[in-house]
Parts: C-alpha cells; sequence; structure tokens
C-alpha cells in the first residue's frame, strides 16, 4: 500500500493520505456506483439517464437547460437524449416560441420506467446505507449536497466537470 505524508500549508502535518476525505468519498462512492449500476442493469439505463429522466419528470426543460443543469457536454446530453428516445422514455418537440430549440419532456412510459427504477435503486440504497439511521441518512444527503458547489474563480475546471474529467 502506498502511503503519502502531506505537509499542511503552514508547515504541519496534515496526516497521512489514507485520512484524505476526498480519497475515502471516491472509494465510496465506486461502490455506490457499482450497486446503483447493478440495481439499474434490468432497465439498461444509466445513472446520466436516470438523472435526466429525474430532472424532467420535475418539468420539461430545453436542451440547453439541461446541459447546464446537468453539467454535462452537449455532445453528451445528445447521445443520452437519443438513447432515450429510442426507448421512448423522453420525446422531443421544437419550441413553438423559439423553433430552433428542442423541448424535452419525459413521457407516460418514461414515467413508469422511472417509477421501477426507483423501487430498485430504493432497495440497493437500504442495502448500502443499511449502517446509517434516517437521520443521519438525512444528514449524508445534505452534506454531499454542498461538496463541490462552491466554485473557487482560480479553479477554471471546477465542480462535477472537473472530477468526471470534462473539459480543460
Amino acid at each position: 500500500m502506498l502511503l503519502v505524508l502531506v505537509a499542511a500549508p503552514d508547515g504541519g502535518d496534515m496526516g497521512d493520505s489514507r485520512d484524505w476525505l476526498s480519497l475515502t468519498l471516491a472509494r465510496r462512492g465506486a461502490i455506490a456506483d457499482a450497486r446503483l449500476r447493478a440495481a439499474l442493469a434490468a432497465s439498461k439505463l444509466t445513472p446520466r439517464h436516470v438523472t435526466v429522466l429525474l430532472h424532467l419528470d420535475a418539468e420539461a426543460a430545453c436542451q440547453q437547460v439541461l446541459v447546464e443543469v446537468l453539467e454535462v457536454d452537449p455532445s453528451v446530453l445528445v447521445s443520452l437524449l437519443n438513447d432515450l428516445e429510442r426507448s421512448g422514455l423522453i420525446e422531443r418537440r421544437r419550441d413553438p416560441a423559439d423553433r430552433r430549440r428542442h423541448i424535452v419532456e419525459i413521457t407516460t412510459a418514461g414515467v413508469g420506467t422511472l417509477q421501477d427504477v426507483g423501487t430498485a435503486v430504493a432497495a440497493a440504497e437500504e442495502e448500502l446505507f443499511a449502517a446509517l439511521s434516517p437521520a443521519e441518512r438525512e444528514t449524508l444527503g445534505e452534506l454531499l449536497g454542498r461538496v463541490g458547489v462552491h466554485r473557487s474563480g482560480d479553479c477554471p475546471r471546477s465542480g462535477l466537470k472537473a472530477a468526471l474529467g470534462i473539459g480543460s
């Protein structure tokens, strides 16, 4: 095992790499990702597909809004939307107010699929978070919702895009 000792900016000891929160989060994130993908396998959807459906279940949106909200490259979004449209889970239609834009809406089949997926994901989450009380799960959700939200002007690749290695 590689052990890295790191000096804090003030010269003090920050501890070893086993204590880094980002590494712990990455390891636990990989476990959560594997369980989520296993729960989604029967639906043939990826976490990104489900994220799109969840957003559209709340409200229809134009593609540009989806790019911004989901923090994905436009080409990635088009690929996701093509998959979902081929499966009959979403529909794209021209925006009557601006014919250059497409409005994306979830279909009835998409809502049903989202409900089915929700059941599978809930079972996976129950297993994944079994060691946490309901209050701890809520706190974890609140904390994770804040991670990476602060964007430093000094870091042009902050946020989700940087974590996924998207952009430059």
